[in-house]
């Protein structure tokens, strides 16, 4: 007999020493002890408070718990892969410093409802951090936005100078698309915030068991309202991690325009040196490795939700051996998250923008020539036949190397007798920017606004 499992008694011989190992998950799943005591406080507590447990017995399990979780924060507990879990680990351990009273916590519970209940309360607390890096970042753009809302840079369609924009608004963009993942992550909350606690293994248990006084002890909003479901589904982790991956997706496309706009070819902004790498043979690199390996550690966190989609995908009810694999994407795709946004958080205020330089890329291209098209249309010009006189002009410009707004009126009159002396109010950057100005447009006192709605709203 395995003496030192807790499920030994069925068995006649010893676990496989390799098969041990393979099935262990305690070098992983440690990282939920304080969970992992929580819930047991939580469990002792309400079987005490239903009579199953003695007083005295509640509070012997309780200060054994809380002596347990002092010293694995000293360092000094020691870890067992024989014990397989963090769950049998602290059993354990406890009924190593309380005696037989120990063995009575497992009382009404399984591992399966013990652990889906961990994974609740660590994923609850992580998703509250995780908000408030995104809350930081979004904070940076804003202010940032404010900074340079009368920055004129090209706005670009198909990576071509389309039509100028100011910088701000370029920032904001990113800062709704960040609102929404915070939106996301808070609807999720919703759904991980629900108890699996008293499922136990797969069917409830017989003992008289007050599960609203357990969810009110651990703070959870819900209860799970079927036991196989309880203990069997980790779509919660999932929807967790699909919200991971829109976000990183968010990150690695700003990184992407981050790594273009530092090169020698864009020159729009500079990444302070805190932020970058040197190479080992050309001396005067300077790399944006920190954009780069964000937008490389997007695959790593889509990778983990295929992983869990896949771990889940032909499971039949309730729980599996198979979600012992759930933890390793889950716990590495909060750390990857939750290091992406910090180094974003901290890198974004110190960019250096290259106000001149944006400038002058929005000079080339012909960046007001919808501008020209709107004037005509203004003047009375169908928009489809301002269209094509819009792009004659264009045609012009290509074939004489210059500008719209380098254009003499009597020029420009060539292509519609419509156009004034007017028209150069139009095709300058500055009016281009400051005609758009609605809700959602480029106007620089429209980013202002936009910037002061999201500063009120994070």
């Amino acid at each position: 007999m395995d003496l030192e499992k807790p499920w030994g008694g069925r068995f006649t011989a010893p676990t496989n020493s390799f098969v041990e190992a393979f099935t262990a998950s305690v070098n992983f799943d440690q990282r939920l002890y304080e969970y992992d005591i929580k819930g047991s406080i939580a469990h002792a507590t309400m079987l005490a408070h239903v009579g199953v447990l003695t007083d005295i017995e509640c509070q012997k399990i309780v200060d054994g718990l809380n002596e347990i979780e002092q010293e694995i924060a000293d360092g000094t507990f020691n870890w067992l892969e024989s014990l397989e879990d963090v769950h049998m680990n602290i059993e354990t351990r406890l009924t190593q410093k309380i005696g037989v009273i120990g063995k009575k916590l497992h009382t009404g519970r399984s591992r399966n409802d013990q652990i889906a209940t961990d994974i609740r309360l660590y994923l609850r607390d992580e998703i509250d951090i995780i908000s408030q890096q995104l809350i930081r970042l979004i904070t940076a753009l804003v202010e940032l936005a404010k900074c340079e809302a009368n920055t004129i840079m090209p706005g670009f369609t198909h990576l071509q100078s389309a039509q100028p924009i100011t910088f701000g608004h370029h920032l904001l963009a990113w800062c709704e698309m960040l609102m929404r993942d915070k939106q996301r992550l808070q609807d999720c909350q919703k759904r991980v915030n629900t108890m699996p606690l008293g499922a136990a293994a797969l069917a409830g248990t017989s003992y008289p068991i007050d599960r609203d006084y357990t969810a009110k002890l651990l703070g959870f909003d819900a209860i799970a309202q079927n036991s196989l479901d309880a203990v069997s589904d980790r779509d919660f982790a999932i929807e967790f991690t699909s919200i991971a991956s829109i976000i990183m997706m968010h990150l690695s496309r700003f990184s992407e325009e981050l790594v273009l706009w530092s090169s020698a070819q864009f020159n729009f902004i500079e990444l302070s040196d805190a932020f970058c790498t040197g190479s080992s043979i050309m001396p005067q690199k300077k790399n944006p490795d920190i954009p780069e390996l964000v937008r490389g550690k997007t695959g790593r966190v889509y990778g983990h939700l295929t992983c869990l989609l896949t771990l889940m995908k032909s499971q039949p009810l309730a729980y599996n051996k198979d979600n012992q694999e759930d933890k390793e994407p889950l716990f590495d795709t909060v750390d990857t998250l939750k290091g992406s946004l910090r180094v974003y958080a901290d890198m974004i205020p110190s960019l250096e923008v290259k106000r001149d330089n944006m400038r002058n890329a929005a000079k080339l291209g012909f960046t007001t020539a919808t501008d020209l098209a709107d004037y005509l249309v203004r003047k009375g010009v169908a928009f489809r036949d301002s269209h094509e006189i819009v792009g004659t002009a264009v045609r012009y410009c290509i074939d004489n190397n210059c500008e719209l707004d380098s254009l003499n009126l009597e020029t420009l009159q060539t292509f519609s007798p419509h156009i004034n002396d007017d028209v150069y109010e139009v095709l300058t950057l500055e009016g281009s920017v400051s005609a758009r100005n609605h809700i959602g447009g480029t106007a620089p006192n429209q980013v202002i606004s936009a910037a002061n709605r999201l500063a009120k709203l994070i």
